[in-house]
């Protein structure tokens, strides 16, 4: 059973196992006893255990944005009129169904959201600004940078 609200104390085998997988995903689990020290039944148990108590909650490929040429990244901040529990359930459930937005967090601090978006260029942010962005419930400022390039992404860097 999963018991995310009380995650496992985390030791130095645990972080470590942590650092491995997040670098490699795919690592094979002799691999990664192997390089913790650890018989494969150990580290397995291990691994399963992170997993149950919600530590791991999945796995997942990383796209390089070489991998998709012509896309364009753009870091939104959105501000809403009101921060009501209907206001922000509304534009939750509207960011949802704009699959330009490939991320969205709710934030403290100036802006209420921060969204991650993937257009095609410019001119093709510009219409999801207008057409969708814009329109969503409760928005009353959009603050949009565009990425240059990444630094880190995905991995941590530990």
């Amino acid at each position: 059973m999963s018991n995310i609200l009380h995650p496992p104390a985390l030791d130095a085998i645990d972080r470590k196992i942590l650092r491995l997988l997040r670098a490699d995903g795919r690592m094979s689990n002799a691999a990664l006893a192997n390089a913790i020290g650890l018989s494969p039944s150990a580290c397995l148990r291990r691994v399963r255990l992170l997993e149950e108590g919600g530590v791991i909650r999945g796995y997942t490929a990383l796209i390089e944005m070489e991998e998709r040429p012509g896309r364009t990244i753009v870091i939104v901040q959105i501000t809403l009129e009101r921060q009501t529990e209907d206001g922000l359930g509304r534009f939750e459930a509207a960011v949802r169904h704009c699959p330009e937005v490939r991320e969205c967090y709710l934030m403290s601090g100036a802006a209420d959201y921060l969204l991650r978006v993937e257009a095609k260029d410019a001119a093709d942010y510009e219409r999801i600004h207008k057409e969708q962005l814009s329109r969503m419930p409760g928005v009353s400022r959009i603050q949009s940078s565009f990425a240059i390039r990444a630094v880190v992404r995905g991995e941590g860097n530990d």
